[in-house]
């Protein structure tokens, strides 16, 4: 049964072959461009014909006029066929086209064919349903991927909330690629493996942008409102759930065998301390932080972080004397002042003048704190 698919489908390949060679040639038809895209997804399950692939790849690279010819002969051999084989390879070549990133491609927007109700039509449902959603998640990925690069382009936010909402975007691929995975335990075909490292490839590739995107609204997020802290901290909640989801993933597709998933990226979780200073930023609380003064050779002495001030104070138990840096200058009219209450003491540092004694002083040069960066590791 299975040889007499295989003649039946070499069978439609040629007559397709045959079919183009016939038809005329137009603007939007390239004759030697659809000989490749057949070829290229054939429906033979034992191999991908990666020669006539990469032709097509080398064509969209080197002339974008011929990527219009290109999803017109992808179109119409993915709206006729019924065929899991086909699809999957035409998928794939799909996504190879994705990875030239011309700027032709990024303009693509959805995509023209629709494989999101794909049902094979030459064997039982009972034997395909795992191969029906295997092509129908990896559709879908390949369309909402399309989509959102096509809008990224005609965003006008602000940059830090573009910025998020590109993290955004990307962790919502990420949860589609996870979803791209055999489930039937008939699915074990070479044509499975291959597309499924293609999947791998892209989920490093997903996971890396999220990880810097992160990294950058992280070295941001403490001078930004309480808008984007907010979706800041979803975020990070969602890159620890995702973390746990990769790790199980691509334990699922070495067991399965696929090569590219022997070398698992490393996950870092995200650190605790990162999502509590976001929800201080969210609740309004600011947070004291205390660092030791490395360059002062007296342990006793420390700087405190008060909101913006910072006060290098004594740590001894008699200590009376303390240091204020901020960028709020004033000049008080009266005496020094210290005032004791209990333990503590308060203490307010004197500038006079007079005709006698004029002011000599230095020039007032705001010192402002140097925002914490938080480490995120990415893999």
């Amino acid at each position: 049964m299975k040889l007499w698919r295989r003649a039946a489908g070499a069978l439609k390949d040629q007559n397709s072959l045959l079919a183009i060679s016939l038809s005329r040639q137009t603007w939007y038809r390239n004759s030697d461009l659809e000989a490749a895209v057949v070829k290229a997804t054939n429906h033979d399950e034992s191999y991908v014909d990666y020669r006539n692939a990469q032709r097509v790849f080398t064509w969209i690279r080197t002339s974008p006029v011929s990527l219009k010819p290109l999803i017109w002969a992808l179109t119409t051999r993915m709206e006729k066929t019924r065929n899991w084989v086909v699809a999957i390879k035409g998928l794939m070549l799909m996504h190879g086209v994705f990875c030239c990133k011309t700027p032709a491609v990024q303009r693509i927007g959805r995509l023209p064919f629709d494989l999101s109700n794909f049902t094979d039509g030459h064997s039982k449902p009972s034997k395909m349903w795992g191969f029906n959603i295997f092509i129908r998640s990896y559709f879908s990925f390949l369309d909402q991927r399309s989509a959102l690069f096509y809008v990224q382009q005609n965003q006008t936010e602000e940059p830090m909330v573009q910025e998020l909402v590109k993290v955004k975007n990307l962790q919502y691929l990420l949860d589609m690629l996870l979803k791209i995975k055999p489930m039937a335990d008939n699915m074990k075909e070479v044509l499975i493996t291959e597309a499924m490292d293609c999947v791998i490839i892209e989920i490093y590739d997903v996971y890396s942008r999220i990880c810097k995107g992160i990294a950058r609204v992280l070295m941001g997020i403490y001078s930004a409102g309480k808008l984007e802290a907010t979706m800041a901290l979803k975020i990070l909640h969602k890159a620890k759930v995702q973390g746990e989801d990769l790790a199980l993933y691509f334990e699922f597709c070495r067991n399965f065998g696929v090569f590219n998933a022997l070398e698992v990226p490393r996950v870092t979780q995200i650190p605790e301390a990162d999502i509590k200073d976001l929800e201080r930023i969210i609740n309004g609380v600011p947070e004291a932080k205390s660092y030791k003064n490395v360059n002062d050779e007296d342990d006793n002495k420390a700087i405190v972080v008060k909101e913006d001030v910072a006060i290098v104070e004594e740590k001894g138990p008699n200590s009376r004397l303390k240091t204020i840096i901020t960028d709020k200058w004033e000049i008080f009219e009266e005496d020094v002042n210290i005032t004791y209450q209990g333990n503590h003491e308060t203490s307010h540092f004197v500038a006079t003048s007079s005709a006698e004694n004029p002011p000599n002083y230095l020039p007032l040069v705001p010192v402002y704190q140097e925002q914490e960066i938080p480490d995120f590791i990415c893999f």
